[in-house]
């Protein structure tokens, strides 16, 4: 098995803002990033991702993403089932809000004390989905997970968010150190998830290129990438070839 950054969970959200739902989703995912797990999630950009970007796409095929869209159109969810995987959890804030009983968010640039409400009960269901997926301890002495700061968002941190003027550091999946090359096959790119890391494994490990280097480069390509049978000897040419040329390259470079 290659070795791989620290599993984390990727948060993808609806980008609509003709509704307040769509504001919340993006405060509630920002409030998970920032501060109720930082350490544990990153960013997907859902306009980014459904432009081709390979680094967000080649996370939410290998790790967990959670959807959270504002509407039962479920764009987000939608789109990553499409581009990458089926997402691990998804949400949507109308139906959290009918679930328990709150009242209709409202406001799109300034949030009213409902979507504030919608904010951090979305917030909060995210954060306990992260340690599900992660599979976190309950921690019974702190009465809390190890790491878990107060899941409330208060009606200023709101207006704080909805400034323009405000930065946020909240991590992106495209850097998020899952390795990707494009290899050349029949005249069509190809994106593998963690080659780079494959090939340097071998390497590293004195395999040089060899019909027993290349069965194991294969199987362990596979287990990071679909490949279907009917077209795995092409794909396993084409990557031999490149380990082929890999190995006579200078470390260093």
């Amino acid at each position: 098995m290659v070795d791989l950054p620290k599993k984390k969970v990727g948060i993808v959200s609806c980008s609509g803002e003709e509704l307040p739902e769509g504001t919340v989703t993006r405060l509630a995912a920002l409030k998970v990033l920032e501060k109720l797990r930082p350490a544990d999630t990153v960013t997907i950009c859902l306009p980014l991702f459904l432009a081709g970007g390979e680094g967000d796409r080649a996370f939410a095929r290998f790790y967990p993403t959670i959807a959270v869209d504002g509407c039962e159109l479920r764009c987000a969810a939608r789109a990553t089932e499409l581009y990458s995987s089926k997402p691990a959890a998804s949400f949507v804030v109308s139906e959290l809000v009918a679930e328990n009983g709150l009242s209709r968010p409202e406001g799109r640039r300034r949030l009213n004390p409902a979507g504030i409400q919608a904010v951090n009960l979305t917030a909060a269901r995210i954060a306990s989905t992260v340690d599900e997926l992660l599979g976190k301890r309950w921690d019974r002495r702190s009465g809390s997970f190890a790491g878990s700061t107060s899941d409330l968002i208060s009606p200023a941190e709101i207006s704080l968010a909805q400034s323009a003027s405000v930065e946020k550091e909240a991590t992106c999946a495209c850097g998020s150190g899952i390795p990707i090359q494009k290899v050349l096959i029949n005249g069509q790119e190809i994106t593998f998830v963690a080659l780079p890391l494959i090939f340097k494994q071998l390497r590293e490990a004195a395999k040089a290129p060899s019909e027993a280097t290349f069965r194991e480069l294969i199987d362990t390509v596979k287990i990071y990438n679909p490949i279907p049978a009917e077209v795995e000897p092409r794909y396993a040419e084409a990557l031999q070839h490149e380990y082929s040329q890999f190995w006579t390259q200078d470390p260093a470079q």
